[in-house]
C-alpha cells in the first residue's frame, strides 16, 4: 500500500497538487490541437501522409509531435524547431567568441541568448512550414485527391502552423514555470507516450491473428522492453566520479575547507543529441532519392541507406552515433575550465598536479568512459531494427530504442525526481523504499 500512501501524500501537498493539476490541464489543451486540422484541408483525406510516416525519421517527427505531423494539425511542427534551434545555439557558445562572452555576463546573457533562440526558431519554422506543405502537396497528389496550391493558402498555413509551434513552446513555459518539470521535455514526453496504447493494442492483436506465437510471445515482447528501459536507466544515469580535496585555508588562527567532494563524470554526457544528429545525415539519402527521382526507384546505394533494417544503414549510422558522441562530448565538457575552476578554488585530485597535469587526467578519464558509453547509446539506437528484423510490428519497435526511449525514460526520472524533493522537504517518505531517484543532470532536459 506503500504507492497508495505516497499519492496520498502528493495530494496533501497544496502546491504540488496544483502545479500537477496545472500541468494536466496544459497537457490537455496541447493533445486536443493536435486534433485541429489546418483550414481548408480534408481530415479524410490524409491517408497518403499517415502511411508515409508510419516509418523512418518521418515516424519520428510525428512520434515527437504526438501524431499532429500525420494529422496536418496546426502543431504538426511541433516542438523540434525551437529544439534544432536551441541546438545551434548552444554550439554557438562554444565556437563564436561574441556568444562565448553572452553566456558569461550571466542572466542578461542568457535572456539575449534565449531571445535570439526564438528569432531563429520563427525562420526554422517558416522554411519547415512551407516544406511541409510542399511535401503534403506531393503526398495528396501521389492519392489523386486535389488540394489546394495557391501562394495565399501556402502563406496563411505557414503562419498558422508557425504560431502553433510557438503556442506549443508558451505551453511548455508555462508547465515549467506553473507545472511540474520541464515543460518542453514533458510535451515531447506526451507526444511519445500518446502512441504507445495504440501501439500494444496492434502488436497484440498482430501477435495473436496474424504473426503467430500468440499471449506468450506478446510477453516475452514485453519483458524484453522492460529489459531495455532498465539498460537505458543505467545509461542516463551512470556516472564515474571523481575524488576531489579541498586544501585547508588559514585565516588568523583557524583553519577552514580541508573537505573532500566528487566530481561526477557522465558516462553519456551527450544524451541524444548524437543520434538527432546522425539521424539528420541518414536521412539525406531518402531526401535526395525522393527529390531527384519522383517515380520511387532509387539505385543499389541507395535503396541500402533507405532500408533501416538493413546492414549498411545501420552499420554507418552506429558509427555516426559514436562519432558524434566524442565530438558533442568534447564541445560540452571542458577538462581545461575545470582543471582551472579546482585550482582557482584551492581543489586538486589527490596524486594529480594541480593544471595542465589535472586536465589530462581529466580529459583521459572522459575519453574512457565516453568509448562504453557511446558503444551503448549506438546499440540503444539501432535496438528498434532489430526489432523489427525479430518480427515487431514497426509502430511498436520504435520503443525498443533510439531518441524516444531515451528521451522517455529521461523525462520520467527528472519529473519523478521532483515530485520526490518536493515530498522530502515537507518530511515525507520518498518515492523509494530504499535512495533516492536520481534524474540525468540535476537540471531537466530532454535534448
Amino acid at each position: 500500500m506503500r504507492a497508495v500512501d505516497t499519492i496520498k501524500n502528493i495530494w496533501k501537498i497544496e502546491d504540488l497538487r496544483k502545479r500537477i493539476l496545472t500541468t494536466i490541464t496544459l497537457v490537455l489543451v496541447y493533445r486536443f490541437g493536435t486534433f485541429v486540422v489546418l483550414p481548408g484541408i480534408d481530415p479524410q483525406a490524409l491517408k497518403a501522409l499517415s502511411e508515409q510516416t508510419s516509418g523512418g525519421l518521418m515516424a519520428l517527427l510525428d512520434m515527437f509531435s504526438g501524431g499532429a505531423f500525420s494529422n496536418a494539425s496546426i502543431f504538426a511542427l511541433g516542438i523540434m524547431p525551437y529544439i534544432s534551434a536551441s541546438i545551434v545555439m548552444q554550439l554557438a557558445t562554444i565556437v563564436i567568441p561574441s556568444f562565448q562572452k553572452l553566456q558569461r555576463e550571466g542572466e542578461s546573457g542568457r535572456k539575449k541568448i534565449n531571445q535570439w533562440t526564438r528569432y531563429l526558431t520563427v525562420i526554422i519554422l517558416f522554411v519547415q512550414g512551407w516544406a511541409y506543405l510542399i511535401n503534403l502537396n506531393l503526398q495528396m497528389s501521389r492519392a489523386n485527391i486535389p488540394m489546394s496550391t495557391d501562394i495565399w493558402f501556402n502563406l496563411s498555413s505557414t503562419i498558422i502552423m508557425a504560431g502553433g509551434s510557438m503556442f506549443v513552446l508558451w505551453l511548455g513555459e508555462r508547465i515549467t514555470d506553473k507545472g511540474i518539470g520541464n515543460g518542453i521535455s514533458f510535451i515531447i514526453m506526451v507526444g511519445i507516450i500518446a502512441r504507445l496504447p495504440s501501439a500494444l493494442f496492434q502488436e497484440f492483436i498482430f501477435r495473436v491473428e496474424e504473426a503467430g506465437g500468440g499471449l506468450v510471445m506478446f510477453l516475452f515482447e514485453l519483458l524484453f522492453l522492460l529489459l531495455v528501459i532498465a539498460g537505458a536507466i543505467l545509461l542516463v544515469q551512470g556516472t564515474r566520479k571523481v575524488s576531489v580535496q579541498y586544501a585547508k585555508r588559514i585565516v588568523g588562527n583557524k583553519q577552514y575547507g580541508g573537505a573532500r567532494q566528487y566530481i561526477p563524470l557522465k558516462v553519456n554526457a551527450a544524451n541524444v543529441m548524437p543520434i538527432i544528429f546522425a539521424q539528420a545525415i541518414m536521412f539525406i539519402p531518402v531526401s535526395i532519392a525522393g527529390f531527384f527521382n519522383q517515380s520511387g526507384e532509387a539505385s543499389p546505394f541507395m535503396s541500402a541507406f533507405m532500408d533501416n533494417t538493413g546492414f549498411w544503414y545501420n552499420f554507418v549510422f552506429a558509427l555516426l552515433i559514436i562519432a558524434f558522441t566524442y565530438f558533442y562530448t568534447a564541445v560540452t565538457i571542458n577538462p581545461t575550465q575545470m582543471a582551472d575552476d579546482l585550482k582557482r578554488n584551492n581543489g586538486f585530485i589527490p596524486g594529480i598536479k594541480p593544471g595542465k597535469a589535472t586536465k589530462d587526467y581529466l580529459d583521459e578519464i572522459m575519453s574512457r568512459i565516453t568509448l562504453p558509453g557511446a558503444f551503448f547509446l549506438a546499440i540503444v539506437a539501432i535496438l528498434p531494427s532489430f526489432a523489427q528484423i525479430a518480427g515487431i510490428s514497426m509502430e511498436f519497435a520504435q520503443f525498443f530504442g533510439g531518441t524516444s526511449l531515451l528521451i522517455l525514460v529521461g523525462v520520467v526520472l527528472d519529473t519523478l525526481q521532483q515530485v520526490e524533493s518536493h515530498l522530502l522537504m515537507r518530511h515525507y517518505d520518498g518515492l523509494l523504499k530504499s535512495g533516492r531517484i536520481k534524474g540525468r543532470t540535476g537540471s531537466v532536459s530532454a535534448y
